[in-house]
């Protein structure tokens, strides 16, 4: 199978995802909820319309123009998926065939139905890919790996699979930066980088940097379409379990009654939580985000502060060229 019909594959799958039948989404959303409770709907829906998006076929050739891919050898390549949002180990599956290589693919519990449907409707459209698409409960006799976990579980993985070619990728979360002159429409999009997945994603931010004198009332105001949010179960548990803490032991905060927002040094924030940090300038907010460098997957905020930062609104939207810890998965698996 040459790289012009895997990229034609690809894009019909992209073109089935897109106009799936309501019996069919039906029917994966359940399987997938099933196993997460997390996985709502609506966030099954969310993670299959950016797939779509992703698998377009002009931005795919766009994606694959800018690589060498004249290559003859196939390896045996493992790939350890996460399983915190839906679907948030396709990235890996698609570069993995795409580049010509074989996949092993070592599912997560939490997010087993709705990549084995994705790949069933892959094999449907292109049956050459029967014999590269392998799930394994065990990574045995690959030539690469590509895992993906918590920072304690990387180094187990650099333990098993460091003698390989190898990319482990550990915790990382993201951050916004805002300079006080943002619209009601900007909160509002910056609400949705918090909440959407309920803030299980590395891209969801958990980190607020706003000026010394900010004001939060104006925030929570443009993001007070997104108090439903609290009508689930599993996120109110975590709100009421984190608010509780608070009280307990005195913790100043912020609350809206569905999102909480504490100062605090630390990157990381449980759900229904986020940290802020006060900066007096852009050399201090320099200095606050160089400390997080290793850590934080994306900036959100105005490119006239942060030029490379991400539009608000857009954390969870991925191109097919957006890597991972900013390490060029493609690049890996070519060169192997």
């Amino acid at each position: 199978m040459d790289l012009e019909r895997r990229i034609q594959a690809f894009s019909e799958l992209g073109n089935r995802i897109k106009n799936i039948t309501s019996d069919v989404f039906e029917t994966w959303a359940v399987q997938a909820g099933a196993s997460n409770n997390w996985f709502t709907r609506e966030n099954v829906k969310t993670a299959l319309d950016g797939l779509a998006l992703v698998l377009e076929k002009k931005k795919l050739n766009e994606w694959i123009s800018a690589y060498k891919t004249s290559r003859t050898t196939s390896r045996k390549v493992g790939v350890v998926m996460a399983g915190n949002i839906p679907c948030v180990g396709f990235h890996d599956m698609l570069c993995v065939l795409v580049s010509g290589h074989i996949l092993y693919a070592k599912l997560s519990s939490q997010d087993s139905a709705l990549v084995k449907n994705i790949a069933k409707a892959l094999i449907e459209i292109e049956p050459g890919f029967a014999e590269r698409i392998i799930f394994a409960d065990r990574l045995n006799n690959i030539d690469a790996v590509i895992a993906t976990g918590s920072d304690n579980s990387a180094r187990h993985f650099k333990f098993y699979f460091g003698k390989m070619p190898h990319i482990i990728r550990q915790n990382r979360t993201s951050a916004a930066v805002l300079n006080g002159q943002e619209s009601e429409q900007e909160l509002g999009l910056l609400g949705k980088d918090i909440l959407q997945y309920f803030g299980l994603g590395c891209r969801n931010v958990s980190k607020l940097y706003v000026p010394e004198d900010y004001s939060f009332t104006h925030f929570f105001q443009s993001i007070e379409y997104l108090k439903p949010i609290s009508q689930h179960h599993k996120y109110l548990n975590n709100y009421d379990y984190n608010k509780s803490i608070f009280l307990i032991n005195r913790v100043e905060h912020f609350d809206n009654g569905f999102l909480m927002l504490r100062e605090s040094e630390s990157l990381f924030s449980p759900i229904s939580v986020v940290h802020f940090e006060r900066y007096s300038g852009i050399g201090d907010l320099q200095a606050r985000l160089g400390k997080w460098h290793e850590k934080i997957q994306i900036l959100v905020g105005s490119h006239q502060i942060i030029p490379e930062a991400v539009t608000f609104g857009q954390a969870q939207c991925p191109t097919v060229m957006d890597y991972a810890d900013g390490v060029d998965t493609m690049e890996f698996l070519l060169n192997l």
